[in-house]
């Protein structure tokens, strides 16, 4: 019985080693992005404000609206309770309307499920799925996942009536990584004890932050120290508007550009405790490269690949007519001119 239980462990390594390194070393060649929001209700506005924030960024820094996939679980901007329809501000001020005018939200209120997102990541959706609620990435892309709503120690709640366990995060992660869905993966997470969900993970070339750690909340700008943060709680809508980690995540992002070179090692530490109150986790020892040489546009950027050319012929744009010979055409023409049956001319009225 011992020796058949070690058999199975040394094939299971075996396949294990194989499956990590087999993988066609493609290179990144692409990046996508899937953005959720898991909260419904009015008081859970911050939340969609929070995914909007990220949307906003990823969506200015060149990822177009068909690598990525934007999941909101209700509705803020068209929410009767709305003072300002058809908007989501991230402060009283109205700096910045995160909703925008362009926002493609491709899975709202009901559509937004564990089951739903799970297909999503692994790629096992219905015959068909509309393009727009799939994500086809391949073995070249890098893929920024962010989530945010109501957590607890290994655990995500969806919409309050269902949740996804850290395990099953680890497993959705795994069949991705076993069916080439990812380059790279970045991992981010904005809600209490955040960092238990990514405890579990073990495939590669993953990096992870969360807001929280375990046994710690997420606190929303503006419900501490109300005197010093009190510009970030909007009187007329009646509840807090955004999170502390991801409007601290979101000032830093609003500073980057394409040329930008500023490192993901950097935005790792954009909410020290000081101003977050809880503190932010990171675990990198699944990721291959250092943090602070990767650029922040690797995963929040667009990639646009350029061929260079060793040789380009140049030819003028503007022909001397004088020198050029002028061939008449001795192509048949198609229309001819008739004269007219009456002439006007001559028509006495």
């Amino acid at each position: 019985m011992i020796v058949k239980q070690l058999i199975f462990l040394v094939i299971l390594h075996a396949v294990s080693s194989k499956s990590q390194s087999s993988f066609p070393n493609k290179g990144h060649t692409n990046n996508w992005a899937v953005l959720v929001d898991t909260s419904r209700f009015w008081f859970n506005y911050r939340h969609v404000a929070n995914v909007l924030s990220i949307y906003r960024s990823v969506k200015r820094l060149g990822i177009p609206d068909s690598q990525i996939i934007l999941m909101i679980a209700d509705d803020m901007a068209c929410n009767p309770r709305n003072p300002r329809p058809a908007t989501v501000f991230n402060n009283a001020n109205q700096h910045i309307n995160v909703y925008g005018d362009d926002v493609e939200v491709d899975y709202r209120g009901y559509e937004v499920t564990v089951e739903n997102f799970v297909r999503l990541l692994t790629g096992r959706l219905p015959p068909g799925t509309p393009r727009s609620k799939q994500l086809l990435t391949d073995e070249g892309s890098n893929v920024l996942i962010y989530l945010t709503g109501h957590g607890g120690d290994g655990f995500l709640k969806f919409q309050d009536s269902e949740e996804i366990t850290s395990q099953e995060m680890a497993d959705a992660l795994e069949q991705m990584w076993q069916k080439q869905r990812y380059h790279e993966t970045f991992f981010m997470i904005d809600t209490c004890q955040a960092a238990s969900m990514y405890e579990r993970f073990y495939s590669p070339n993953i990096l992870a932050v969360g807001s929280s750690l375990v046994g710690e909340d997420s606190l929303s700008k503006g419900c501490y120290s109300k005197s010093i943060f009190q510009h970030h709680v909007d009187p007329a809508i009646g509840v807090y508007i955004i999170d502390r980690y991801t409007y601290y995540a979101l000032d830093f992002l609003e500073n980057v550009d394409l040329q930008t070179n500023k490192s993901v090692g950097e935005f790792l530490k954009v909410c020290p405790k000081s101003v977050c109150i809880s503190t932010v986790g990171v675990r990198k020892d699944l990721f291959q490269r250092n943090p602070d040489e990767v650029p922040v546009t690797d995963f929040f950027g667009s990639v646009r690949p350029i061929d260079l050319m060793d040789q380009v012929a140049i030819e003028p744009l503007v022909v001397d007519v004088g020198q050029r010979k002028v061939v008449p055409s001795t192509k048949k023409r198609k229309y001819a001119y008739v004269q007219p049956i009456v002439n006007v001319d001559t028509v006495s009225l």
